[in-house]
């Protein structure tokens, strides 16, 4: 019986420092770097595992396979924001105008933030495939979510179904338009709370709140929790 404590079906290619990340943990954050950076096409599964310090047959005890990687890694870009805003939903003691911009600041800081643009992942043509459905019905939901909360403000309740459709595809296009910013200054230097704050700021003014009561549902919004 081996006696240095490492489970069977998991040895190691090379030596690495402690990273304090599960197996799991870091086959996924070394397909993340190898996907944003080499590009999904151009990485193999051999290539992920040693990036993870273990043999490729290793590697398959947690994920089958490429897709499975990709999947587990758009899923981390949609789920905790959806998680989010089905808690805000809830809050009705809190201006729907605020919980838009906790909202819009939590999802806006995820996708800045983080070593990796993993939310360029989504341009990939990959993933049209069936296999992905799941991440595209989850990020639907969170499409879902976002017009919720805007058909509860006071601009919102105004409009008129289409109309209201499309202010809602208009917030949600501007939460995501900051992977194509971060795509094309990969190395700018920006303070990531502050950017997702003026983020939630331009989303609120797209939704038609007026620009005297920003500061208020900017603090009301700070107020809220900002994850799940």
């Amino acid at each position: 019986m081996s006696t240095s404590g490492r489970r069977v079906g998991r040895p190691r290619a090379q030596t690495r420092p402690d990273s304090g990340l599960s197996a799991r943990e870091e086959l996924l954050a070394a397909a993340a770097e190898l996907f944003t950076e080499r590009g999904y096409a151009a990485t193999t599964t051999r290539a992920v595992a040693e990036r993870a310090g273990m043999r490729q047959a290793s590697m398959y005890h947690y994920f089958g396979g490429k897709e499975d990687l990709l999947a587990a890694l758009l899923e981390s870009t949609v789920r905790p924001s959806l998680d989010l805003a089905l808690g805000l939903a809830a809050r009705h003691e809190v201006p729907a105008e605020a919980r838009l911009w906790a909202l819009c600041r939590a999802d806006a800081a995820l996708l800045s933030g983080g070593p990796h643009n993993l939310g360029a992942l989504y341009l990939l043509p990959e993933v049209r495939a069936d296999r992905f459905a799941a991440f595209r019905a989850v990020r639907d939901d969170l499409k879902a979510a976002y017009a919720g909360l805007l058909a509860a403000t006071t601009a919102g309740a105004d409009l008129p179904p289409a109309d209201l459709a499309l202010r809602a595809d208009l917030v949600f296009g501007l939460i995501e338009s900051v992977i194509l910013i971060r795509r094309a200054s990969p190395d700018h230097d920006h303070d990531h709370a502050a950017f997702a704050s003026a983020t939630a700021d331009a989303a609120l003014r797209v939704a038609g709140c007026a620009e005297h009561v920003l500061p208020k549902l900017r603090r009301e919004g700070e107020a809220l929790p900002a994850s799940p």
